[in-house]
């Protein structure tokens, strides 16, 4: 699929497997979506924009590359997305970290926006949108939606686990994004779940119900 990456690495397959057992506890669970999503965050930014800088070694003065540009945005949408961020930063502790809340009506599981905060200038940043959950698709395409309206144009979503139902409708309405998946599921079932999936993500982090 064109613009879609599913990052099928060992590692990340072993960790999303223990993710789906209903026996895994909240605090294994929540450090396993952290370590998801910096072995994902490691293939989703290996396009960074890089400069030479000149450096002073102990043996030599050299030009060696670093990031540039301005710093990265993770903008996770809440309150699911908040357990991939400090994956992310493990990898750039720099980035600036952005909030879009939304919140799914019961009975027609689309998107409503409560909250949307992020870091300027948002147009000149590589922003990566963290959701573990690709499921209906709604909520990820209203906070690129919301993304746009600011300005925010290098865009990058990155989800644990993703329905075909959710991958087509964010590359439909947004096919100049690029994505990032740890594994492609089999279907949405009645209730708009992922199939096998894992549960509610937020309810499975934050230890609610």
């Amino acid at each position: 699929m064109e613009n879609v990456t599913i990052i099928n690495h060992p590692l990340i397959q072993h960790k999303i497997s223990i993710l789906r057992d209903k026996k895994t506890g909240t605090n294994e669970f929540r450090s396993l979506i952290e370590e998801i999503a910096m072995l994902m965050g490691y293939e989703a930014l290996r396009d960074l924009p890089v400069e030479d800088v000149q450096v002073e070694t102990p043996i030599e003065t050299c030009m060696t590359p670093m990031i540039s540009g301005k710093k990265l945005a993770v903008v996770p949408i809440l309150r699911a997305g908040l357990g991939m961020v400090n994956g992310i930063l493990a990898l750039v502790p720099s980035a600036k970290v952005g909030h879009i809340g939304l919140y799914r009506d019961e009975t027609t599981h689309e998107p409503h926006e409560y909250y949307c905060k992020l870091p300027t200038p948002i147009e000149l940043r590589t922003i990566v949108v963290t959701d573990p959950m690709l499921a209906t698709g709604g909520s990820a395409v209203a906070a690129v939606d919301f993304i746009k309206e600011h300005g925010g144009r290098n865009i990058k979503f990155m989800s644990i686990i993703a329905a075909p139902e959710g991958v087509k409708r964010l590359r439909d309405a947004h096919p100049d994004i690029q994505l990032y998946i740890g594994h492609l599921d089999r279907c949405l079932n009645e209730n708009a779940y992922i199939c096998p999936g894992l549960g509610d993500a937020g309810d499975r982090i934050f230890g609610t119900r």
